[in-house]
């Protein structure tokens, strides 16, 4: 049997797990899809080793970077980015060859672009990892200004939370969080940023998905601002990894 699955840790809820199970059960599809929780990347060769039948992998926090060192081939759109989340396996016998890509980009892309109105100009990108960078490549390909939000900034198009004044709220209408804060089940966590500084100009979108509205998410609506949770970006991704796999 074709098996499919997810890396990644901790595992508490996998959307990717439900929806490739309810694709394979209403489409007669003769595979699987595991989830996969390894503590450490350097669990991912025994892993392999022990499901010698495994066709693809997705990849989720916090190992969209550290993969790298484990693949065979990287598509140029994963490489552009540096961040894994779709793994495709060719095997010759016994030996499997991995080559990395990158459907987040495509993902964020389309759900957020019907979004966008004129003043979408800059964002600020909440979080600085894998998922961040995938966003940061979309922003760059639609022609919006962006800087990163981070605890640790580095460089001149990082600042930190405690840095962010009302004026830069007022000149970056678009915040998106790419961080797993506000995740089930830490569903009362959330960026620290200064909320009461949104307004009705404003869209906060969230990779967050579960839950459907994230704290984040809540408290933007609330000063007016439009929201958008990460649930459609992870069906276009699922989408474009089916493709990958089958091509």
């Amino acid at each position: 049997m074709r098996t499919f699955g997810l890396i990644g840790y901790p595992l508490s809820q996998s959307f990717s797990q439900k929806y490739f199970t309810e694709k394979f059960d209403q489409e007669n599809i003769n595979a699987r899809y595991l989830n996969f929780p390894i503590a450490s990347i350097d669990e991912l060769p025994g892993l392999i080793q022990h499901h010698p039948y495994i066709a693809g992998l997705n990849v989720t926090i916090p190992y969209k970077e550290q993969v790298f060192k484990y693949l065979t081939e990287i598509d140029a759109i994963a490489k552009d980015i540096a961040a894994v989340n779709v793994i495709k396996f060719t095997w010759n016998k016994s030996h499997a060859i991995l080559k990395g890509y990158n459907t987040d980009t495509i993902g964020f892309t389309n759900s957020l672009t019907p979004l966008l109105k004129t003043n979408h100009t800059k964002a600020l990108i909440l979080g600085t990892g894998g998922a961040a960078k995938s966003v940061a490549y979309s922003l760059k390909k639609l022609g919006i200004l962006y800087r990163y939000v981070s605890r640790n900034p580095q460089g001149s198009s990082q600042v930190s939370y405690n840095s962010l004044t009302r004026e830069i709220i007022e000149s970056f209408p678009l915040i998106i969080n790419s961080s797993p804060l506000g995740m089930y089940p830490n569903i009362e966590t959330y960026p620290d940023i200064p909320y009461m500084y949104i307004t009705n100009n404003h869209l906060l979108y969230d990779l967050v998905y579960n839950p459907e509205i994230t704290e984040f998410l809540r408290r933007g609506k609330e000063h007016g601002a439009q929201i958008k949770n990460g649930l459609e970006m992870l069906h276009i991704q699922a989408q474009e990894a089916w493709k990958i796999w089958n091509e």
